[in-house]
């Protein structure tokens, strides 16, 4: 059945002065939504219920005419915009990367939920103080070893406690993406996987989180195609956790990325889609500046969207859930990529 599910694998974001009420009025102001065609809402209505597909942030002023309508700033798209965001048919989740920069309070994630419907799902990324290796300069040169890396205590305390009493039941997947490792830590990814395993196995058990977050799923990502054995996938097993596919040029394709998948099965799905391979490791600056304000595909990539389109296909029909989250830099457009995935699915 799991050779049927994966064929392709191998086994292995000086005027007069204003009234006084202008600026409550300009602060209060809404972020209107576009007017979506009418066969969105079809289209979304024969997806999987189980299928959370989204995009990685939502603060783009280029995505007038296809979100929201109007021109705003990002600053009062990040404000504002996430609850026109969640009102499109397709988006019925969001990416929050800017969790891994610093971590969020309760308070903050609960003001993310409030702005959401009761079905919408939240895929979050750990901070860089347990997910990364190294301590970082603003240009992402690493200057030490973070001594906070894979900390079963900071994982709790930091991550994975304020995220569940802020969105509760809109908790979908909690990602470790870990950052690239240093070279000189590669020869030694037998010790980091049992670090891993110990941080995932000293978290409470699934079944016992899902009380708070009925579709909750613990999952990893990596930067570094060394982490991909067999070994990591027993390691993610025994931690009642799963693989995050992860849509970058710094590893594998997704089909071949498929195997450690494959070890986990049956279980949930959850993908970031954030690089076009053809952009290389280092080309998020390259596609940013190519793709740019971000409103229409550029570099569709259909190999990828049917790979995924076959294991959330599998993954839903099995009864897990599947959380596929795509960034502006894997075609052009995440919101066009989300409606290309979508009608992908939606074909029997």
């Amino acid at each position: 059945m799991q050779d049927r599910l994966f064929p392709e694998a191998e086994a292995l974001p000086p005027a007069a002065a204003p009234p006084a009420v202008a600026a409550p009025r300009s602060r209060l102001r809404q972020v209107r939504p576009a007017p979506w065609p009418a066969a969105l809402a079809d289209l979304a209505a024969r997806l999987p219920a189980r299928l959370h597909l989204g995009t990685s942030s939502w603060s783009f002023p280029g995505w007038d005419g296809l979100v929201w309508e109007g021109e705003y700033t990002e600053s009062m798209l990040a404000r504002r915009g996430l609850a026109t965001y969640a009102q499109h048919p397709l988006m019925r989740a969001v990416s929050l990367d800017r969790a891994f920069y610093q971590p969020l309070t309760v308070a903050q994630y609960a003001a993310y939920a409030e702005q959401v419907p009761a079905d919408f799902r939240f895929v979050v990324k750990a901070p860089s103080v347990v997910a990364d290796a190294l301590v970082r300069r603003e240009d992402g040169q690493g200057m030490r070893a973070n001594t906070g890396f894979l900390d079963p205590g900071l994982a709790w305390s930091a991550f994975v406690e304020p995220a569940l009493q802020g969105l509760g039941a809109k908790a979908g997947a909690l990602v470790f993406q870990l950052s690239p490792l240093a070279p000189a830590m590669l020869g030694r990814m037998s010790h980091w996987i049992e670090r891993l395993q110990a941080m995932l196995a000293a978290l409470p058990p699934l079944a016992q989180l899902r009380a708070q977050a009925p579709d909750l799923v613990i999952a990893v990502e990596v930067r570094n195609a060394e982490w991909l054995t067999p070994a990591f996938a027993q390691a993610l097993r025994e931690g009642g956790a799963t693989y995050c596919l992860g849509g970058h040029a710094k590893l594998p394709p997704m089909a071949e990325q498929l195997p450690v998948l494959r070890a986990l099965w049956p279980g949930p799905m959850v993908c970031r889609w954030n690089l076009n391979r053809l952009h290389g490791a280092y080309g998020y600056e390259d596609a940013k500046a190519l793709y740019l304000p971000f409103d229409k595909l550029v570099d569709p990539d259909l190999e990828t969207r049917e790979v995924l389109a076959r294991v959330a296909r599998a993954t839903t029909a099995a009864g897990h859930h599947a959380y596929l989250t795509v960034g502006n830099k894997a075609e052009g457009s995440a919101p066009l990529s989300v409606e290309a995935m979508a009608r992908l699915l939606a074909q029997p």
